[in-house]
């Protein structure tokens, strides 16, 4: 059974230069208790695509009339797309589910303690009491790592370090018990040693409560740890997708191949770095046909200049958007 279905995903933007496609043609679906790791550089549209999921995005915001996002609950399917009314957005906002924003100075207002945050957002996605929702916050305020946390419930956002910020950010995502848990880049303001907490902790409500988790991160280390499958994004559109380990250990794109071989060498400090070659181009200047085709070192000519590779199934459950898949060579 599938948690959430998306399909055929397009989302343009109105802006001063022109309408831009920020988010084209993505289609993917998640089980109960699985974990998607969603990877690619910064404008490749992976915020966008999660925002997407909870309608979360930009007024100026044009989805395509086949967006299709399907959220499959206990009593019934919801149709995200369908959803107009702020009463009827609580499902999918804090409800079933819930974010963990890049930014997490953001995501409190800061005339409010931390804890009166915790506790409303429960009194409201809840049945608990105030004593109840306390505990419960005081108890996930723990869990993630922050010490003395009940004094910490009584502080204000800007009282705390950065790296607390957004360990109390997750303790108040985590603290709905959600059935998709949105993580953009959950751990990047933490060091090593809490970021293995966090991921700890995903893990064991992965377990507990079959919890769906799509984790933003630019960090494939961290997608190994977590995930159980991996799907690739370059300006706007999933060009690679399969399990984890198969797409890690054979990739099929060019771009995925250029993002591991960007990865420092553990066995080899003194290699060189080897970055992708060349800028990701802006929405502006969006390439016809393969959207990569401008920094592929593998480009076979005007077939990638015309035409958008189709999806070409590469082994059990990997696939790849590439001419080269459909030649027979190798990436």
């Amino acid at each position: 059974m599938s948690l959430i279905d998306v399909e055929n995903l397009t989302l343009e933007f109105d802006t001063d230069e022109g309408r831009i496609t920020a988010v084209d043609d993505v289609s993917f679906s998640l089980a109960p208790g699985e974990v998607m790791g969603l990877v690619g550089e910064s404008g490749s549209g992976k915020s966008v695509t999660a925002k997407s999921l909870m309608k979360l995005n930009a007024r100026n915001g044009h989805y395509s009339p086949d967006t299709k996002i399907t959220l499959h609950l206990d009593d019934g399917p919801v149709d995200v797309m369908s959803l107009t009314k702020p009463k009827d957005m609580s499902v999918i906002r804090g409800g079933a589910v819930s974010m963990i924003f890049q930014e997490p100075m953001a995501s409190f207002a800061p005339a409010m303690t931390v804890g009166s945050q915790m506790v409303e957002q429960l009194l409201i996605h809840s049945d608990m009491n105030k004593r109840q929702a306390k505990e419960l916050s005081v108890e996930m305020l723990d869990r993630v790592g922050i010490s003395d946390a009940s004094q910490r419930f009584n502080q204000y956002a800007f009282e705390m370090s950065g790296g607390m910020r957004q360990r109390a950010m997750i303790a108040m995502a985590l603290s709905t018990k959600p059935k998709l848990l949105i993580a953009d880049e959950p751990t990047t303001a933490l060091d090593v040693t809490i970021q293995a907490q966090v991921i700890d902790l995903m893990k064991d409500l992965v377990d507990e409560f079959k919890m769906g988790i799509i984790f933003i991160t630019h960090d494939l280390g961290v997608v190994a740890q977590t995930a159980d499958k991996v799907a690739v994004m370059y300006l706007g559109r999933m060009i690679e997708q399969g399990p984890v380990r198969d797409v890690i250990r054979n990739p099929q794109h060019p771009y995925t191949q250029g993002l591991l071989d960007a990865l420092p060498k553990l066995d080899d400090l003194g290699a060189p770095l080897k970055p992708v070659p060349g800028d990701i181009p802006s929405p502006l200047e969006r390439p016809s046909g393969c959207v990569f085709h401008t920094r592929c070192s593998q480009i076979m000519g005007d077939v990638c200049k015309r035409d958008t590779p189709a999806w070409a199934n590469t082994s059990e459950g990997h696939r790849a958007a590439c001419h080269l898949r459909h030649k027979g060579a190798s990436a």
